[in-house]
């Protein structure tokens, strides 16, 4: 499979780390038809996490939250990457980044267990054309 680089948009909030908190807002956001490309989840401290989504559809998404209450930030660029999984598949993604000047705010990388991998990068609006072509490449 050729490499798939897709430019989506991600938001977040943050939520009091509680058992179902995770579970209830995503509920709200799939009874919504708000269709996620991916989440993450991450502690923020003691008692808060913070909810990563990137929607298919950015403005489902607001609806959703502005209809929830839910007081989201964003958007804010990220690529998504699919590929064929190999040893070296990650280091190669973040070399061909680096060499272009690419700073990346974060990543998120899987394997999909049938040989081919996804990779989430958090990028600076500024550098996602350069992301996109250093990947393209």
């Amino acid at each position: 499979m050729a490499t798939e680089i897709r430019r989506v948009e991600y938001f977040y909030c943050h939520v009091r780390e509680q058992p179902g908190e995770g579970a209830r807002l995503l509920s709200v956001l799939a009874a919504e038809g708000v269709n996620l490309l991916a989440f993450t989840a991450i502690p923020m401290g003691v008692e808060q996490t913070q909810m990563v989504f990137f929607p298919e559809s950015s403005d489902a998404l607001a609806r959703a939250a502005e209809a929830e209450g839910c007081g989201i930030e964003g958007p804010h660029a990220a690529l998504l990457i699919r590929g064929d999984d190999q040893v070296g598949a990650l280091a190669d993604l973040h070399r061909r980044l680096a060499d272009a000047g690419v700073n990346l705010s974060a990543a998120v990388g899987l394997t999909d267990g049938r040989g081919g991998y996804t990779a989430v990068v958090y990028l600076n609006a500024r550098d996602t054309d350069r992301a996109e072509h250093a990947l393209s490449g």
